[in-house]
């Protein structure tokens, strides 16, 4: 039976839905987030609104899809949850952390014993929040571009890459590298600087929330938020196997550096949906894991049906 025989959408529901989706998701797990952090348990609550979130979106796909390609199965469900569980960490997954959050609770000592540095930690919050979105973001935009750009840092980022398809369950798809290089150049400055734990796990909750909204298959239409955010909208440019288009939008939270470094692109027509990529990948997931450690000889004796391709980068 179909999905809308359960819950009729009328067109101008659709239409006012699809605008109004994206910044009440973001402000509703942001407050629930802040409850958690106010009531001295952020992990709880942050689990508590990354589970909403999932729920929500995985609800949404199926009634507002942005592409109904993208429902059929592309048989690499059980590889992005395995990636997802080895890049962010088995107990951070099994607690539904799906960031960066769990690790800063063993950062803590570090971040505490640093010095205060230039960081303002008289300012408000909320300030303090979002200068450290635009200073982790930095890091984030330029860990991201150079694995477009540089072939040894390419080799890991290409499992992300290699996705046909783009929903919510494929957000945490990363090799364990890519992760780990992503979050020393997001995170180390800003302990460097001294900024606060309580400010590092926020930003940890935002790059969690966006990055699940980015990679959803919604239909949900961002207007002026694509010049200030990291939107589906923007993100699917990314994932285009066109390289003119999918070496843009780097940005994971916020966008000002892509504006900024001139990688900004949100055309007024339609992204591709035939997503991907040109690079040979296996399909099973221990493959995937080992495959950018191997040399052209040995990837041929694990895939006899691979052909090399030399590295190629593009941007106009």
């Amino acid at each position: 039976m179909a999905t809308e025989a359960f819950l009729p959408l009328t067109t101008p529901m659709k239409t006012f839905l699809s605008w109004m989706l994206w910044p009440l998701l973001v402000i509703t797990c942001l407050l629930i987030t802040a409850y958690g952090m106010a009531a001295g348990s952020p992990v709880l609550y942050f689990n508590f609104a990354y589970l909403f979130l999932i729920i929500s979106l995985f609800t949404l796909e199926k009634f507002m899809p942005f592409e109904k390609e993208w429902e059929q199965p592309d048989g690499q469900t059980f590889a992005n949850i395995a990636h997802t569980i080895s890049s962010k960490g088995t107990v951070q997954l099994l607690l539904l952390w799906g960031g960066v959050i769990g690790l800063t609770e063993y950062m803590k000592p570090l971040a505490d014993s640093t010095p205060y540095g230039i960081w303002p930690r008289d300012w408000p919050l909320a300030l303090q929040v979002i200068m450290g979105v635009y200073i982790a973001e930095f890091g984030l935009y330029w860990a991201h571009r150079l694995s477009h750009i540089t072939p040894f840092f390419w080799r890991f980022h290409a499992i992300h890459h290699s996705v046909t398809k783009l929903w919510f369950v494929n957000t945490g798809r990363f090799h364990f590298m890519d992760s780990l290089w992503k979050i020393m150049l997001s995170l180390t400055p800003l302990l460097l600087l001294g900024a606060p734990m309580e400010v590092i796990q926020w930003i940890s909750a935002v790059t969690a929330f966006i990055g699940l909204l980015t990679h959803c298959n919604v239909d949900m239409k961002c207007g002026p938020l694509n010049y200030i955010f990291s939107t589906p909208e923007l993100h699917r440019w990314h994932h285009s196997r066109d390289l003119s288009e999918g070496n843009r939008n780097y940005g994971e939270n916020v966008i000002l550096w892509d504006q900024v470094f001139g990688t900004f692109i949100n055309p007024s027509y339609r992204p591709p949906t035939d997503i991907g990529m040109s690079d040979y990948l296996p399909t099973k997931f221990l493959h995937q894991l080992a495959w950018p450690f191997l040399t052209v000889k040995a990837r041929q004796r694990l895939a006899p049906d691979y052909v090399y391709k030399p590295f190629v980068y593009e941007e106009k």
